[in-house]
C-alpha cells in the first residue's frame, strides 16, 4: 500500500507519469518498505555510524589546524630573530629564500577547510529493468561548506631534496547538494513512458545529494618555484585518483533510499597556492580544481562505513549483482578556494 507522502508525489499535478512507476516499485522492490528495520527516513545504527565518523573526521582536522596553528603562534618570535639575524649578516632575502632549497627530504603533515563551487551538472539515471532512461538537465549544486558535515581536507606530502618537486597524497570532504525548489528540464523516459518536460527536484526526490562527503582521494605531483619573498613561494601540483562519496539518493516513489559510500569513478586535480614558511610548519592558500565523473548504482540500500561500504559493492560487482534501482551519472566540476596548515618534518 503506498504511503501518503507517496500518493502526494504521485498526483498527475506534481508528476504525470508517477503512477506507472509507483506501481511498478510496490511490484518490485516494495518487501523491504514494508518490514524494513529503518523505514524509509528511519537513522538506525548504520545513519549514526556515518555521522558519527564523518563528524570524528572533521574533528580531527580542525584539531589540526588548531594544534599548527598554536606551534605558528609561537614560533613567530623565532622566525623574526632568525631574519633579522640573516639581513645583518648580509644575506638578505636571498638568505631566507634559500631556506626553501634544503639538501634534505621533507614530509609535510597538514589540513585545511575552504569553500567551492560546482557547476550544475545533468544527471542521467538509467534502469533497464524499469526501462527507464532520463535526464535531469543542469542540477545545481551548492556547497555549504560551514554547515555540517564541514568543508575540509588532509594532506601528506614528500618533498625530494632541494625542495622543489615533491608528490602528495590529499584527501578532500567536499558537498554537492541538490536545490529542492529548483525547475529542471527533464529528457528521456521513465518506466517506458516520456518523462514530463520539466519538474521541480523537490516533486521527484526526497533526496539528491552526496552530503556526506563529495569525497577525493588524490595523488598529486608537486612543483615549487622560487620564493617571491622571505619565507614566502609558489607552488603549482597536478594529479588524479578516485571518489568515494556518499551517495543520497531517496525518489518518492521507491519505498527505500540509497544511503552509503561508494566508488563513483575516476577524478582530477590541478593546484597552484602559495606557501608561508615558518620554522617546523607552514600555512597556505590554495586554489584547487576538481573535476570528478559519477556513476553510482542505486542499491536501496544503507550503508555502514567506508570499507565495509566498498567491499559490499565490489562484492556485488564480481559476483554481477544489478542494481536494483539502476544507476546514476554526472560530473562534477568544481572550483575550490582552501587555507590550511601543517607541520615539517627533514630526514635524510
Amino acid at each position: 500500500m503506498t504511503s501518503s507522502m507517496d500518493r502526494r508525489a504521485a498526483t498527475p499535478e506534481t508528476f504525470p507519469q508517477t503512477r506507472n512507476i509507483a506501481g511498478a516499485t510496490q511490484n518490485g522492490t516494495g518487501r523491504r518498505a514494508a518490514g524494513g528495520t529503518f523505514g524509509i527516513w528511519g537513522h538506525g545504527r548504520r545513519s549514526r555510524l556515518t555521522v558519527a565518523f564523518d563528524r570524528a573526521s572533521a574533528l580531527l582536522a580542525l584539531a589540526a589546524l588548531a594544534m599548527v596553528a598554536a606551534i605558528t603562534t609561537v614560533e613567530q618570535q623565532a622566525v623574526d630573530r632568525e631574519q633579522a639575524a640573516a639581513t645583518t649578516g648580509g644575506t638578505g632575502a636571498g638568505g631566507a629564500a634559500r631556506s626553501f632549497d634544503t639538501t634534505s627530504a621533507e614530509t609535510f603533515v597538514g589540513a585545511y577547510v575552504g569553500v567551492p563551487y560546482t557547476y550544475p551538472s545533468d544527471v542521467r539515471f538509467t534502469d533497464p529493468v524499469r526501462k527507464s532512461d532520463y535526464t535531469l538537465k543542469d542540477v545545481g549544486w551548492d556547497g555549504k561548506p560551514f554547515r555540517h558535515p564541514l568543508y575540509y581536507g588532509a594532506r601528506v606530502a614528500r618533498w625530494a631534496p632541494g625542495n622543489r618537486s615533491g608528490v602528495m597524497v590529499d584527501f578532500l570532504h567536499s558537498k554537492a547538494i541538490s536545490r529542492p525548489g529548483e525547475m529542471l528540464r527533464i529528457e528521456g523516459t521513465i518506466d517506458g513512458q516520456p518523462a514530463p518536460k520539466e519538474a521541480k527536484v523537490e516533486s521527484l526526490f526526497r533526496t539528491l545529494e552526496f552530503s556526506h562527503g563529495h569525497n577525493m582521494v588524490m595523488v598529486t605531483g608537486l612543483f615549487r618555484f622560487a620564493a617571491l619573498a622571505p619565507r614566502i613561494a609558489p607552488y603549482v601540483g597536478i594529479g588524479g585518483g578516485v571518489s568515494l562519496p556518499h551517495t543520497e539518493i531517496k525518489r518518492h516513489v521507491e519505498p527505500n533510499r540509497t544511503y552509503e559510500y561508494q566508488y563513483a569513478g575516476p577524478v582530477g586535480q590541478g593546484l597552484v597556492g602559495l606557501e608561508f614558511r615558518l620554522r617546523g610548519s607552514s600555512l597556505f592558500i590554495e586554489y584547487k580544481f576538481t573535476l570528478a565523473d559519477y556513476r553510482v548504482p542505486v542499491t536501496f540500500r544503507d550503508g555502514d562505513l567506508l570499507v565495509t561500504d566498498l567491499w559490499r559493492q565490489m562484492r556485488d560487482w564480481w559476483t554481477g549483482v544489478v542494481p536494483p534501482g539502476g544507476h546514476a551519472a554526472t560530473r562534477l566540476t568544481s572550483h575550490n578556494f582552501v587555507v590550511g596548515a601543517g607541520a615539517r618534518f627533514n630526514s635524510p
